[in-house]
């Protein structure tokens, strides 16, 4: 891949990823607000300003590196990253078990949202003429609906602290999410050697692909 090739692809992606993790948590802000939780309403990360949620590292620098690597090693890798997480205080939900599932499921489904628009945007690049616009539309939108549906079935994972993992934790019986709880600081740890043993593709692989499938049949793509 030379160079030009590859500013191109960071482009096309920047915009999508940027997006894709800072609504992803200010999502969970929002929910926890409407059960009670004013936390990060008080400290101004309900907002859809992506400077309020940007990591310099989860959000800039891992995907960036992640989508060279992948590029110039000529696959395909499963770009992922992180925004500065929003603060939640479950202890002041109104309910704090049964709150706490929407709380994170509020997340991926930010996620699934963000996929269908630029699934949207994706279809009106290509129902317009061939021109300068609609060329960058049409990639813009496969990367959008790409990254979303990435980060949402990555997240969606039953590995504590992703938002799956949560899920769970407040489906579970008392005593067992309890249990359950204590494994949170082994959840990244387990999380990189699925990805590095290339469990984590068999994983999300068919769950993808059948994700993508699905997309392009309601919007015709």
């Amino acid at each position: 891949m030379d160079v030009n090739s590859l500013v191109q692809t960071v482009a096309i992606y920047s915009l999508p990823v940027l997006f894709a993790i800072t609504l992803h948590e200010a999502a969970h802000g929002y929910v926890a607000r409407h059960f009670g939780d004013l936390t990060a309403h008080a400290q101004g990360r309900i907002s859809l300003n992506p400077l309020r949620h940007i990591d310099l590292v989860g959000t800039l620098a891992v995907p960036i590196l992640i989508l060279v690597v992948s590029k110039l090693a000529g696959g395909a890798g499963y770009l992922f990253g992180w925004a500065k997480p929003v603060p939640v205080n479950y202890s002041a939900l109104r309910r704090p078990k049964q709150n706490m599932m929407w709380v994170a499921a509020a997340g991926p489904a930010a996620n699934l949202a963000m996929a269908l628009v630029w699934a949207l945007f994706l279809k009106l690049g290509e129902l317009l003429p061939e021109n300068a616009f609609s060329v960058p539309m049409r990639l813009i939108g496969v990367a959008g609906i790409e990254v979303n549906v990435v980060l949402m079935l990555l997240n969606l994972l039953p590995i504590l602290p992703l938002d799956g993992g949560r899920i769970l934790a407040s489906l579970l019986p008392h005593r067992m999410a309890w249990q359950y709880a204590r494994l949170e600081p082994w959840g990244f740890p387990i999380l990189l050697l699925l990805l590095f043993s290339g469990y984590l593709g068999v994983l999300l692989r068919p769950m993808l692909l059948a994700s993508f499938q699905v997309i392009s049949a309601v919007f015709q793509l």
